[in-house]
């Protein structure tokens, strides 16, 4: 799924598309053939200041907010488990400036709202075979950093902190998985996951952990943060499907931030927009069961 800067949330260009939508109520659902061209770019402070970092507070301005204090430099990621070359690299050593490429995709929040990114980053996969990927390994786990003094909700038992996640070893190594340090065409910023984030863009926004300190090469399938704490309602694969729903709500649309209060929800797309380049690694899987 192709996406340009046209759909992309911008730094300062304010694009209003609104007209397609007069007369739509609320609660209409645009179908697929319009999506795009009703989608509009939002605001810088949009996409910086709404989003889910909960070790920072658990409303959508907390962690703008609260992550100032964060300090990202210096900053090592320990790489370890079955590879190898295991280590502490720095995000220099993973994803130096002239590795780096613009990816546009679309982020779909289990939250049933959605945004479109352009990131900065690496494949996930150019460091894997960096460090040498030993063929036990089938599952690749991911921990956040753990810093309670810098990091405010750390200090209450809201989760089981530090939050981990993880993806199957192909999942992992898919081109669409990356490694990302950048928004805009500049550094990440602390709310969004700085210095280093995990981006999959084909499952829900909460897989794509952020602040990366651990990435774990291992034979066994780890348990993710909301798994272990919901498992009824959050899976391990995670994969955006308006098929199955969240318990408490529909997944079948979405709301575009930015899009305003009279914009018509949109159609969810199966794994967000991307099955012609992921769906083949969920053949023969059952994904209501494997959600």
């Amino acid at each position: 799924m192709k996406l340009a800067w046209s759909d992309v949330t911008p730094e300062t260009v304010f694009l209003n598309r609104r007209s397609l939508l007069a007369g739509l109520g609320a609660a209409a659902v645009l179908p697929r053939a319009a999506q795009a061209a009703a989608e509009r770019p939002n605001s810088w402070d949009e996409i910086t200041s709404y989003n889910n970092f909960y070790e920072f507070g658990f409303d959508k301005g907390d962690p703008a907010a609260n992550a100032g204090a964060l300090t990202t430099d210096p900053w090592a990621v320990e790489i370890g488990g079955l590879v190898d070359r295991p280590g502490s690299y720095a995000v220099s050593d993973l994803a130096p400036g002239d590795a780096l490429e613009e990816r546009i995709y679309r982020l779909r929040c289990v939250e049933a709202w959605s945004m479109v990114i352009p990131w900065l980053g690496v494949p996930l996969s150019r460091v894997l075979n960096a460090v040498g990927v030993q063929p036990g390994a089938k599952f690749v786990a991911f921990q956040t950093l753990l810093r309670p003094e810098e990091m405010p909700a750390q200090r209450t038992r809201a989760l089981d902190w530090p939050y981990v996640e993880g993806l199957r070893i192909d999942e992992a190594m898919h081109p669409l998985t990356i490694l990302a340090t950048g928004l805009y065409g500049k550094p990440l910023p602390n709310q969004n996951g700085a210095p280093i984030r995990l981006v999959v863009p084909w499952k829900y926004g909460f897989k794509s952990i952020k602040s990366v300190v651990r990435i774990t090469l291992t034979d066994r399938q780890p348990v993710s943060t909301w798994q272990a704490m919901q498992p009824r309602e959050y899976g391990f694969y995670a994969n955006v499907n308006p098929q199955v729903d969240h318990p408490r709500w529909s997944q079948a649309t979405e709301r575009r931030i930015g899009a305003g209060l009279l914009a018509g929800r949109q159609e969810t797309l199966m794994f967000n927009g991307y099955g012609e380049q992921v769906a083949s690694l969920y053949a023969g899987m059952d994904l209501a069961r494997n959600y």
